[in-house]
């Protein structure tokens, strides 16, 4: 009789455990810890400021209009909270407007790298979220004014800081959206003489997949 209750018991204990082990195993796969690579894609938005500055020897507001395109980063976590992270892009196009009429368009690339924060890695939290502050280097191209004009803007390093969160799906995927505040300032050039600097300081807005491994 004492051989059967302490079977029973076993028995018993097992059903319980059972179900504690595969929920502790599952939260375990979640975790976000050391030594991990990852990649996140998706569509990027790049939104400058409104007020974009002023040409003064042409009597000229400039705005800087919006653009989105597809981006990726790729990104590697030293511990369980510090990471870093490279944005890469394509091409974004942006129309100018000089005192509120299109005049012109020019295409930039914004590399970014930023050292990153993670409060709650190497937790089991489905919800990670983490900031980030580094560095920007923006590479202007096929600047164009409409009547023909010769418009050159420099490339320009500056600052970067970064808000996101991934939204863990499983031991590798999770879905991301993030934004970034990049300093954007470029001296311009316009007919080969006239010089003036326009403040770009975009606000990015990113959404798309996360991938660990």
């Amino acid at each position: 009789m004492r051989l059967l209750g302490l079977a029973t018991l076993a028995s018993l204990t097992g059903l319980v455990a059972t179900p504690a082990v595969a929920a502790e195993q599952q939260a375990s796969s979640l975790n976000y810890g050391a030594d991990q690579f990852w990649t996140r894609i998706g569509v990027a938005k790049v939104s400058p400021t409104s007020d974009n500055g002023r040409i003064d020897a042409i009597d000229a507001d400039v705005d800087v209009g919006d653009d989105s395109a597809f981006a990726f980063t790729l990104g590697y976590r030293f511990t369980d909270t510090l990471g870093i992270e490279l944005l890469a892009a394509q091409n974004f196009e942006h129309d100018i407007s000089l005192n509120g009429e299109k005049a012109g368009s020019v295409d930039h690339l914004p590399p970014t790298l930023t050292l990153q924060y993670y409060p709650l890695g190497g937790s089991q939290s489905r919800i990670q979220p983490y900031i980030g502050a580094g560095i920007n280097y923006t590479h202007f191209s096929d600047e164009t004014l409409d009547d023909g004009t010769k418009l050159e803007m420099d490339d320009n390093w500056g600052a970067a800081a970064q808000i996101g969160a991934d939204l863990v799906i499983n031991e590798h995927w999770a879905a991301n959206v993030a934004v970034w505040y990049l300093d954007i300032d470029s001296d311009v050039t316009v007919a080969g003489s006239i010089h003036d600097k326009v403040e770009i300081d975009p606000i990015v807005t990113m959404a798309g997949i996360s991938y660990r491994f």
